[in-house]
């Protein structure tokens, strides 16, 4: 199976070419919180290109749904099922968290593994994961303190692009996480092969935001109805 891995969700905009008989055969990644609509779509075509393929030689299409950035969201999760309408290919969503967790998991799937995402106004999306990749708790927006709470559960290793608030707000006594990694994006390769095993969805990818926008409209910039 030959896949077409996307991601823009966080801080990095990735795309890769994975094939199940012989692994990545092309990936690029270029670290960016703004400028994914811009960068995407040409990253893209020099991975194509690396790879040797044509949309029509891909078997599906995987794509980050969140949670993450609303426009970077928007902007992959577009780029995913405007390629797989054109090829006739499907588009398979994916979770930021399991893609944070996934390494982890397959490197030891008997210990729990807390997925995180810095959120802002000291607040974490995370997902909680548990023996053979089981989820315990499943994606949700918390406080810090929460967040901390629910990693404190059993021994854990924390990933993601909020650990390190996690890890900040561990009790003074306690026993430490068992790993702290910061990370600002999901691997792409994993995304890719999560990509690959998931089942066919029903229905094109749609973002999972857990929260309603931060944006707002400005009144001044308002222009006034005639």
């Amino acid at each position: 199976m030959r896949v077409l891995a996307i991601d823009t969700a966080l801080e990095a905009c990735s795309a890769a070419v994975f094939d199940t008989s012989s692994g990545v055969l092309a990936s690029e990644t270029r670290g960016m919180a703004r400028g994914h609509a811009e960068h995407l779509m040409p990253l893209i075509a020099r991975v194509m290109n690396e790879g040797g393929f044509e949309f029509a030689d891909l078997d599906r299409i995987a794509v980050t749904t969140g949670p993450g950035s609303f426009t970077g969201l928007r902007v992959g999760i577009s780029a995913a099922r405007g390629i797989a309408l054109v090829a006739g290919k499907p588009a398979i969503g994916l979770s930021t968290l399991a893609a944070f967790a996934a390494p982890l998991i397959a490197a030891d799937d008997g210990t729990q593994v807390v997925a995180t995402i810095d959120a802002r106004h000291e607040h974490i999306y995370l997902q909680v994961f548990g023996v053979n990749g089981r989820t315990l708790v499943p994606p949700r927006m918390a406080t810090v303190r929460d967040a901390t709470r629910a990693a404190m559960t059993a021994p854990a290793r924390i990933i993601g692009s909020g650990a390190k608030k996690v890890a900040a707000a561990w009790p003074k006594g306690a026993d430490p996480p068992l790993s702290i990694e910061q990370r600002g994006a999901p691997d792409i390769e994993w995304i890719a092969r999560l990509g690959a095993a998931a089942p066919e969805a029903h229905g094109a990818p749609k973002p999972l935001y857990l929260r309603e926008p931060d944006a707002r409209p400005q009144d001044g910039a308002r222009l006034p109805r005639r």
